[in-house]
């Protein structure tokens, strides 16, 4: 950590540069003796990528960014509170802890907040940045957080975790297992410490395989801002062993989307298109609750694998509304027929056909107000739905 990068000189720099094409500016040079031209450039990439993401930082004077990886890693601030939000004690330990976005959400919730980090500089910076911000309750440790705990004699009421997907043997990984720490490997280790432990992992990983690799997993929180999935988060209880419990939540500028539901071994029920067709959004696709989609809302499923779902009244759904206009066999003559603009949204469902070939054969442009689904019916048919937003 350069401190020099925070005389005021140098700030006003990078603030004046936010959103200068950065490749300019390295040719023009630095006008400060004691840093580089690469070092402002970095500075003022990462602090441009927290505008959105990280709005508390990005409006603080004074704060020192990690290179852009880092940034891009952390959690968001909407991320960070909705995980706070799920957790409150007199003390956790983050044994990941990273740029400590994290740490200063459960700040606000905890009174004694642990941040692990094994990165010495990543570390450094977070500590700056703490005393920037003002949090006082959180202590910043230069280390391994397993390396912490195997030392420590004490227990925290929750041990929070967001294991890197980048192994140095196996680079990008998509098991649990494979992510670093190993938290599948050391989760009776962690037991010793704490009854509670949040676990955050990327989209990428899959579900059931993460539940199958953890044991006593309580709740499983999927996060998605803007129909986007940003996290997977699993809640695990010492000797837990009731029902899993799944919370789905997109958060948009309108309104969070919420459904939540436990495992079902019911069946789902299915018809041909009603009046009105949904779109479940994207936390609840990544979930896997299509059948509970159904039986909890009482609306039917066109077919097995296509996760759309039809009524006959219009019902408050966690997702995209239309009221069908045509439901018509996969037909190019008698669809360029229905749609005379030759303009429309297209999405496909359970269909062989991609929708670049769809718009290829068809001919048909993107945008307007007509939005088709390209789908498989309960009785294999395949069926292009013709739609209007609700």
């Amino acid at each position: 950590m350069k401190t020099s990068i925070l005389h005021s000189d140098i700030q006003n720099f990078i603030h004046r540069n936010l959103y200068e094409i950065p490749t300019k500016l390295i040719l023009k040079g630095s006008p400060f003796p004691q840093v580089s031209i690469q070092e402002i450039v970095e500075q003022i990439i990462a602090k441009s990528k927290c505008e959105k993401k990280l709005p508390t930082w990005f409006q603080t004077k004074n704060i020192y960014y990690p290179n852009k990886i880092n940034i891009e890693q952390t959690s968001s601030e909407i991320t960070a509170k909705y995980k706070a939000g799920l957790i409150s004690g007199e003390s956790i330990i983050d044994i990941t802890g990273g740029f400590g976005v994290d740490c200063f959400a459960f700040a606000e919730k905890f009174k004694k907040v642990t941040h692990c980090e094994i990165n010495t500089e990543l570390s450094a910076i977070a500590e700056h940045n703490f005393k920037t911000l003002g949090i006082e309750n959180i202590k910043p440790i230069a280390k391994s957080g397993m390396d912490y705990l195997d030392s420590a004699d004490k227990t925290f009421d929750w041990i929070y975790a967001d294991p890197s997907r980048r192994n140095d043997e196996k680079g990008k990984v998509f098991l649990l297992e494979d992510c670093l720490p190993n938290i599948p490997k050391n989760l009776v280790s962690l037991f010793q410490f704490t009854n509670n432990i949040l676990l955050k992992t990327s989209p990428v990983l899959d579900i059931s395989s993460a539940v199958f690799e953890l044991e006593y997993v309580k709740e499983i929180h999927i996060i998605a801002i803007q129909n986007e999935v940003k996290e997977v988060l699993y809640i695990l209880e010492k000797n837990y062993n009731g029902r899993l419990h799944f919370k789905t939540i997109n958060i948009t500028k309108e309104q969070d989307q919420i459904f939540d539901f436990n495992q079902m071994d019911e069946e789902a029920s299915y018809s041909f298109p009603l009046k009105y067709l949904y779109e479940p959004n994207t936390a609840i696709l990544k979930s896997g609750g299509f059948t509970e989609v159904s039986i909890l809302l009482n609306i039917n499923k066109l077919h097995k694998h296509s996760h759309l779902y039809t009524s006959t009244e219009l019902i408050n759904f966690p997702g995209r509304k239309f009221q069908i206009i045509h439901n018509i066999n996969y037909d190019k003559k008698k669809l360029n027929k229905l749609i005379p603009a030759k303009k429309a949204n297209i999405t496909t469902r359970n269909f062989p056909e991609t929708v670049a070939q769809i718009r290829k054969k068809t001919g048909l442009k993107e945008g307007g107000n007509i939005y088709l689904f390209f789908t498989t019916d309960m009785e294999g048919n395949r069926k292009v739905l013709i739609c209007e937003k609700v």
